[in-house]
């Protein structure tokens, strides 16, 4: 028994040590040393509008150091942070590559905010705006930055919602303000003209169609509004 034991810790010293120096070596050796002089050593893929130059703050101070130094899952969550990161994963690659890959978050609208104009995701993500990149969104107003992401969620969702109903009709809108989920507005390009249409919160297709319908005697009776009512049952009711 006394032997068996003895062989056992012979055994876990000798694999401790073993360990110990496949570590130490991996740690120190030049030739697993991420390099800055090394033009793939750092990889970046699937990045179109996410700084580049936020990505690479990340893995600033991992340069000069070996790449199996790197804490991986904290890479990661530091990406995440990252407005534009949607999911992203990091690898080694032998002997002294890191690998990253990018699923970026895709924007479905403009809003306006006080800082400024953003980009909003289907999550209720705000977006800065890439420096060289064109959109053609809608804007979505009533959105707000010191909401709650569940709140600028349930607006992005009205949004989708008033476009899914109004299909091809979603075209000629330009705004849907959702500040009031129970009183969406939508501005929208009619003929030339634009108006500001008030629709309550369901049947948005048939209200518009209804207005569109009717717009030649609206417009012959009320030339100079832009704002309509459009809540009451077949009826339109111009605002001042």
């Amino acid at each position: 028994m006394w032997l068996g034991l003895i062989t056992l810790c012979v055994v876990f010293v000798s694999t401790a040590m073993a360990g110990y120096k496949v570590r130490l070596f991996v740690l120190t050796d030049p030739q697993f040393i991420l390099s800055r002089d090394h033009k793939d050593a750092l990889t970046i893929q699937g990045m179109n509008y996410t700084s580049r130059a936020k990505v690479l703050r990340v893995f600033a101070t991992d340069f000069g150091h070996s790449v199996f130094s790197v804490p991986l899952a904290e890479r990661r969550r530091r990406l995440m942070a990252i407005d534009w990161v949607e999911d992203a994963s990091v690898s080694r690659i032998w002997p002294d590559r890191l690998v990253v890959r990018i699923r970026e978050r895709t924007p479905v609208a403009f809003v306006s905010l006080r800082s400024g104009v953003a980009l909003i995701d289907s999550q209720g993500i705000l977006l800065d705006p890439p420096a060289q990149a064109q959109f053609t969104f809608p804007v979505l107003s009533g959105v707000r930055e010191d909401e709650e992401e569940r709140q600028r969620r349930e607006r992005v969702r009205c949004l989708a919602r008033v476009q899914e109903d109004l299909g091809l009709l979603a075209k000629d809108v330009s705004e849907v303000n959702a500040g009031d989920l129970d009183n969406v507005h939508i501005v929208a390009q009619v003929d030339h003209r634009t108006v500001d249409l008030t629709m309550g919160d369901n049947e948005f297709a048939e209200r518009f169609q209804n207005f569109l319908s009717h717009y030649p005697e609206i417009e012959k009776h009320s030339p100079n509004s832009r704002k309509f009512d459009l809540r009451l049952k077949g009826r339109i009711l111009a605002e001042d």
